[in-house]
């Protein structure tokens, strides 16, 4: 009898088991259960972090001293010294080449060549930042860019404005892409002028697609199309801001003493450790340029039989070691635009600023999305894109977080700072002027210090200069392993509840 007791209590304790292992979640707040249309729908995902996107490497953040780590021997004063923290990002392992430029100048053309050809032409690469009066450089102004010979080497002539508007671009397709591999949308290579996939429109429900196969509405028990809190689609592809950029090149984790603290053996001058810019170490590569860059007066590659950066223009984006976050080319090859307006005394300010130590960015105006009277998103516009307007200084003004909607000059070069930049006159810093950063083919060693900066018109371009996207991490800082964050939180298995 006794046994037989027992049997049926491990039964039971069996079958208790099974209907538990099979019970949905429930809400810590209201004991609903997740994910069951019994209990109305709602949601809560299994996820399971967020992917790297095409050609993107993950930079953990963290603290670090932002400025000129050499002597400002231009005397410009405009990268003053000061930590700040950044948090985590991705950034592209290489600059964008021509190969991926001309990728998205044949999607233009195809998509936009007939009703809107300017969008086409506006987009195009100004070719001829190669001639020079006293050079023979007019085999580049064909070449460089279309010839399948540099195919993997930089984009140059590039504006900021052109860099911002590929960003877009590379963001939609990459999400695309990722519908049509999760199933829900069927590829559609017959897109045309405002019926192009693009993502803010598809979800608020303005673009549609070839639709394979929606995702399940438990609400509904019919089908929906994916929302921004399914995780599916990833943030927007952008250039770094500045502060993520220097972080990126500088890589000091490599110097980091252990894992189990925060120091840090040596200070960097450039993206790898010494003070030259030669590999130090003592093997077959020792001695060896570490970048591609002008080593002097009429030097771009050093001798015949043995050339020291073997480029005498940009060269592959491959090319040379990868620093310490496995980013290529972070000095040398082509300078690289970054988000930021340049201020020079904005470095200046940020002990005054609340919050500019932790991501400091000068930006331009904040937008918002044009809403009709329901509060909707109005019709999109003809290239398929969601309108967006400016937040004026009126409806700043009414915040506590922040009282302006246009920053160009805060605290630097407005009212409050008692400066103006007078553009033509004084100074060719106006609103327009973007900075770009890491030195090129055609600099001396002292550009390639990630400290340093320079600037441009937004509108402008160069032989030497190019750029690389940025993407925004969400979630934990230290990647999708880790579901903590430091010593006292614990790596734990889908669906464990944490213990304290």
């Amino acid at each position: 009898m006794k046994n037989l007791l027992k049997f049926g209590s491990i039964l039971l304790g069996a079958a208790l088991l099974l209907s538990s292992c099979g019970s949905k979640e429930r809400s810590a707040t209201t004991g609903w259960k997740y994910n069951d249309t019994k209990w109305g729908g709602f949601e809560k995902l299994d996820y399971e972090g967020q992917i790297a996107g095409p050609n993107l490497v993950l930079i953990e953040g963290g603290t670090f001293t932002m400025g000129l780590t050499e002597q400002d021997v231009t005397y410009d004063w405009n990268n003053i010294a000061r930590r700040v923290t950044v948090s985590s990002f991705y950034m592209d392992e290489t600059e964008v080449a021509n190969i991926d430029y001309r990728e998205y100048l044949y999607w233009v053309q195809r998509v936009f060549g007939e009703s809107y050809p300017e969008v086409y032409r506006d987009a195009l690469p100004d070719t001829l930042v190669w001639r020079e009066e006293l050079a023979y450089n007019e085999p580049f102004v064909e070449t460089y860019f279309r010839h399948p010979s540099y195919d993997n080497y930089p984009v140059v002539g590039v504006s900021w404005v052109q860099s911002n508007e590929f960003a877009k671009w590379r963001t939609d397709r990459v999400n695309e892409m990722l519908l049509i591999e999760k199933g829900i949308l069927n590829p559609n290579v017959e897109q045309k002028d405002e019926d192009n996939f693009n993502t803010d429109a598809y979800l608020v429900g303005q673009y549609q697609g070839d639709v394979r196969k929606n995702l399940k509405d438990l609400r509904t028990n019919g089908e929906r199309p994916v929302r921004f809190e399914d995780g599916i689609l990833l943030p927007e592809y952008r250039l770094p801001t500045e502060a993520e950029w220097e972080y990126a090149a500088l890589a000091l984790q490599g110097n980091q003493t252990s894992e189990k603290d925060e120091r840090i053996s040596d200070r960097r001058f450039y993206p790898w450790d010494g003070n030259t810019v030669r590999y130090q170490k003592r093997d077959k590569y020792q001695g060896e340029i570490l970048a591609n860059f002008k080593r002097g007066a009429g030097d771009y590659m050093g001798m015949a039989g043995k050339l020291n950066d073997d480029a005498h223009i940009p060269a592959p984006v491959r090319s040379f070691l990868p620093n310490d976050f496995g980013l290529y080319n972070m000095a040398g090859n082509v300078n690289e635009w970054v988000l930021d307006l340049y201020r020079p005394l904005t470095s200046t300010t940020l002990s005054d600023v609340q919050n500019q130590d932790l991501n400091p960015y000068r930006g331009g105006q904040f937008e918002k999305k044009e809403l009709d009277e329901d509060g909707r998103p109005v019709e999109k516009d003809s290239l398929g894109r969601l309108r967006y307007t400016y937040v004026t200084d009126e409806e700043a003004a009414t915040r506590d977080n922040y009282k302006t909607g246009q920053v160009y000059n805060y605290l630097d070069g407005d009212k409050q700072s008692q400066s103006f930049y007078d553009y033509g006159k004084h100074t060719l810093i106006s609103d327009k002027t973007r900075v770009y950063k890491g030195g090129s083919w055609a600099d001396r060693a002292f550009w390639l210090s990630p400290g340093t900066r320079r600037f441009l018109d937004e509108d402008k371009s160069s032989r030497t200069i190019g750029f690389r996207c940025a993407m925004t991490r969400t979630g934990s800082p230290s990647g999708n392993e880790d579901v903590g964050g430091n010593q006292f939180r614990t790596k734990r298995k889908r669906g464990e509840r944490r213990k304290y």
